[in-house]
């Protein structure tokens, strides 16, 4: 039996197959990571789970607006988030007024703006044929200032590999035994939400703050805010966000 050995490879052969096993070693590297929701952090409630429907527009202005909102619709816009808030790829759109009223009545401006919905865009309402389906993010929401009437609705595609800059709602929890507000001091909301560039498969519906070790003169910095390590913060890590405030001297004197 004949044993053959195997040619010597070429100079050419091994630079070739390390280039190769480098390359495969780069796509390994640089694939997309994947986001998931960890235990003990805020999740979307899938029962707030809804489908906004929308019909395209072919064009846009006050006048055209106006009949939208006149007919029942609000004018909006979808678009790609090319540096997380803002971006190209538009395709202007109309939503049903009473479904997005509903849906930021029941949520908050700030929560209806911190959520992903799925879009569907029909050639009217009422078909089942859809255009596009999408996932979105509302970007703006601009009510009227006297009746809170939705006149128009931005948002943003949000796949999987987006990253988005969210401001995010903060929840407050723990003032009935906060040691600061059991003392009579009173409590300084600074901000009531805070930006993020979040993974958009990982965009918290809100952030609770804890208050209930905070004692007068304390206060909560935007950086130990209790979030997902993926998050990035996009504002100072030092500045507040809630403070336990003391009496001033002449409301103790007038409490004697």
């Amino acid at each position: 039996m004949l044993i053959r050995r195997a040619a010597p490879l070429s100079a050419a052969a091994i630079h070739h197959i390390r280039r190769f096993s480098t390359a495969v070693l780069l796509q390994e590297v640089d694939a997309p990571p994947i986001f998931t929701y960890l235990d003990g952090f805020p999740r979307p409630d899938p029962k707030h789970d809804e489908t906004i429907l929308a019909i395209p527009r072919d064009a846009s202005g006050k006048s055209i607006s106006a009949k939208e909102r006149k007919a029942g619709r609000v004018p909006s816009i979808v678009f790609e988030a090319e540096d997380g808030q803002h971006g190209g790829n538009k395709r202007i759109i109309s939503v049903q007024s009473n479904q997005v009223k509903k849906l930021v009545n029941h949520l908050g401006q700030s929560f209806f703006l911190s959520r992903l919905f799925h879009l569907e865009v029909r050639p009217e309402f009422g078909s089942g044929e859809a255009v596009e389906k999408v996932r979105v993010l509302p970007r703006k929401l601009h009510l009227h200032p006297s009746s809170d009437a939705v006149l128009n609705v931005t948002f943003i595609r949000a796949p999987s590999s987006a990253w988005l800059k969210v401001d995010v709602p903060l929840v407050f929890r723990g003032d009935d035994v906060s040691p600061g507000l059991k003392k009579g001091s009173s409590l300084n909301i600074i901000k009531r939400t805070v930006k993020y560039l979040c993974p958009a498969d990982i965009i918290p519906p809100f952030i609770d703050v804890d208050l209930s070790e905070l004692d007068v003169g304390q206060k909560i910095i935007a950086g130990n805010l209790n979030v997902h390590p993926a998050l990035k913060l996009l504002r100072s890590k030092d500045e507040a966000v809630v403070k336990i405030m003391g009496a001033r001297v002449s409301d103790q004197r007038k409490s004697k």
